[in-house]
């Protein structure tokens, strides 16, 4: 499915999407990625537009940023803690969510991290696993996923229990994009996953999260290394269907997910949260506007590559970003196939989201992309993230068949 030529025709019409520094897209996508967490208990409006008022006067001060979010962190996770020593379980977890989405949100922009970070960083991954472990519905159990004489961190998002199912439930491993973490992924409609039946492993790959900030695993192109283990380590449990488990990942997860597909075929679906197709030629392409003093439509800062590659410049990234390519590789997708893009995603063209799904050999395939008028026009609908996840939630719940 293509977008309708009036809305490419209507590229350059007035950007209805909410942005709260409009001269700053990295900004501005941080801090709606904050708003729409709230479905999924990641945000309250007051909250996040407190620290977006802190930092009017300071667009691009990266460190201004950090200290805003990590500020109002805090207090949450004081007055979550003291909940929760009252006795009042509940309430204090709801705090402590939200203390850990905005500690990671505002560390996101730092590199190199810093220990003021890092503490942060450590308290919010404290916060989310005491959080879960003072609510029941849905049951989340941090996890260890074996991989390669180590580890990798996760967290199992148990399914509520459906009418009609007796067995074991279907799942999907959700690996993380370039710069989120599997907490901030838990904040994209999980829940909503787990309330239809359908158990989520949320995985820190290396590059991500944990596995980079304290487990020294810089960002890899082969996926499969870690998505085998992941499918095995929940083909192994009793309550989990191993014919029914798939992978999912957002953003640069267009590469992570249909890569993992393409070369561990027990997936049983593949769902890319944006498409991505040659990920060497983006960052070529965004180096050489940052070299003429242009402004690309990046998420995190341009030197957060050389971080998550564990390099030290632009022509080492772009050694290893080469293997960073699809052409090759989702021809050899067997499994159904979703694709959601946004027409106006800034960061990947929709041509390249087309050439990538026209490429995947998979005979049921599915590419929605969402238009300026309904919204989740841009990059992985972040300008409407409700509508996204009903669109993959729809998808999976047919695929899966969770009532099964």
């Amino acid at each position: 499915m293509a977008a309708g030529r009036e809305d490419i025709m209507a590229a350059d019409a007035p950007d209805p999407s909410f942005r709260y520094f409009p001269q700053d897209y990295r900004w501005s996508h941080g801090l709606l990625g904050a708003l729409n967490s709230a479905p999924w208990g990641g945000a309250e409006i007051g909250e996040v537009n407190r620290v977006g008022l802190a930092l009017r006067d300071s667009p691009g001060d990266d460190m201004a940023w950090f200290r805003a979010w990590a500020a109002q962190a805090e207090k949450l996770e004081a007055a979550g803690r003291a909940r929760v020593a009252e006795g009042h379980r509940r309430s204090g977890a709801q705090y402590l969510l939200r203390a850990c989405n905005y500690a990671q949100i505002g560390e996101r922009f730092l590199t190199p991290k810093t220990p003021e970070s890092d503490a942060a960083y450590r308290r919010a991954v404290a916060n989310f696993r005491d959080a879960a472990a003072n609510f029941s519905r849905p049951y989340i159990e941090p996890v260890e996923i074996p991989y390669e004489g180590i580890s990798l961190p996760g967290l199992l998002v148990h399914p509520d229990a459906v009418s009609g199912r007796s067995g074991p439930a279907p799942a999907m491993v959700f690996f993380d994009g370039l710069d989120v973490t599997k907490e901030i992924q838990f904040f994209k409609g999980v829940p909503e996953l787990a309330a239809r039946g359908i158990a989520v492993l949320l995985v820190d790959g290396p590059g991500n999260g944990e596995a980079i900030r304290f487990r020294g695993l810089p960002l890899h192109h082969e996926t499969e290394r870690y998505a085998t283990p992941a499918y095995e380590f929940l083909a192994a449990r009793g309550d989990i269907d191993p014919r029914r488990i798939g992978v999912m990942a957002i953003s640069l997860g267009g590469y992570y997910a249909p890569r993992a597909a393409a070369f561990e075929q027990r997936f049983a679906c593949c769902f890319a949260w944006g498409a991505q197709w040659d990920y060497h030629a983006v960052w070529q392409r965004r180096f050489e506007a940052l070299a003429a003093r242009g402004n690309p439509s990046l998420s995190v800062p341009a030197h957060h590559i050389f971080w998550v590659l564990g390099v030290a410049d632009q022509e080492a990234a772009l050694a290893k970003l080469r293997h960073f390519r699809l052409d090759g590789v989702v021809q050899r997708i067997d499994c159904p196939f979703l694709l959601l893009h946004g027409a106006g995603d800034e960061q990947i063209p929709l041509a390249e989201a087309q050439l990538c799904f026209d490429k995947v050999g998979s005979r049921h395939k599915t590419f929605r992309v969402f238009t300026r008028e309904e919204g989740g026009f841009h990059h992985c609908q972040i300008d409407n993230l409700s509508i996204g996840v009903a669109a993959f939630a729809d998808w999976l719940e047919d695929v899966l068949q969770p009532g099964r």
